[in-house]
């Protein structure tokens, strides 16, 4: 009996290594370069050896797009890299795709919001909700306020303004604001990200909203003068989400630093725990590093 059940335990624990869980990555609609982009967020997926990612790309006209209904159920986590940034946002997803995806969150399924993909969807109030902050769009105060990080502590600003901007692309230090959640244990207190737009004045809901990162929007830089939320997470039902504002393009997307929290945010949206260890080539506070 006792060396059955140690058999037993030794082949459920080779099954569980052997069985990667399921991503799916939808695309087909952003108004950044989401053909560049997916091929990359699937590599660094899949290379953890955690994850085995399916791509959805959306139908690029209207038309098809009303019957555009993927199937949420199965999948460990939903990575969204899509965003309905155009006219009338003509990207919406018919009413029974988006109530698929809230029951998918809401019991228990993971998202990932990857860089534009929180331009979408402005006036789906749900969806905010999951997100926590958005930008672009139309948004502004009424669509929540401004979170800002504020002598030592998250604070919620309602000044009347607009959602979404950023200055000229450039290198920024990112600095965590919780040093114990499974996503940045262990990570430097601060590190140097690599060229990249700098998201600041997102606004939203802001509920079941954990912080883990900012960055200094710098006036000289046409940004706020705040420490605008980089990194965060929101729980939404049982479901957890994983927001990062990182990743512009794919040169920006080679920084060790982007690289490591989107692999560490994708298992802890899918899981709620972190396995991986910190590389030893994650930035410091002075020097991006970079992978080719």
């Amino acid at each position: 009996m006792i060396l059955r059940a140690f058999l037993s335990a030794i082949l459920v624990a080779v099954v569980s290594q052997a069985a990667p869980m399921k991503a799916l990555l939808i695309d087909g609609r952003n108004n950044h370069d989401w053909k560049a982009t997916t091929p990359v967020l699937k590599k660094l997926l899949e290379e953890t050896g955690l994850f085995e990612v399916t791509v959805v790309t959306a139908p690029p006209d209207n038309e098809a797009l009303k019957s555009f209904q993927p199937r949420f159920a199965g999948y460990n986590v939903v990575v969204l890299n899509y965003n309905d940034f155009g006219p009338q946002n003509a990207g919406d997803w018919p009413e029974a795709t988006q109530n698929d995806f809230l029951g998918y969150v809401k019991n228990g399924g993971g998202v990932v919001s990857y860089h534009a993909a929180d331009n979408a969807f402005p006036k789906w109030p749900e969806f905010n909700q999951v997100i926590g902050l958005g930008g672009w769009g139309g948004r502004n105060e009424k669509d929540g306020p401004y979170l800002r990080w504020r002598d030592g502590a998250l604070m919620k600003d309602s000044t009347p303004g607009i959602a979404g901007s950023h200055g000229p692309r450039h290198p920024f230090v990112i600095e965590i604001r919780n040093a114990n959640h499974p996503i940045t244990k262990g990570l430097p207190e601060k590190w140097m990200h690599a060229t990249d737009e700098l998201y600041d004045r997102l606004r939203g809901p802001g509920e079941n909203l954990t912080l883990l990162a900012t960055a200094f929007s710098a006036p000289d830089q046409k940004g706020t003068g705040e420490n605008e939320p980089i990194l965060f997470t929101i729980q939404y039902g049982k479901g957890r989400v994983f927001h990062t504002t990182l990743g512009h393009d794919t040169a920006a997307m080679q920084c060790v630093g982007f690289i490591v929290t989107l692999q560490r945010g994708a298992e802890w949206a899918a899981t709620g725990k972190v396995t991986q260890k910190v590389p030893a080539d994650f930035p410091g506070p002075d020097k991006v590093s970079l992978r080719q």
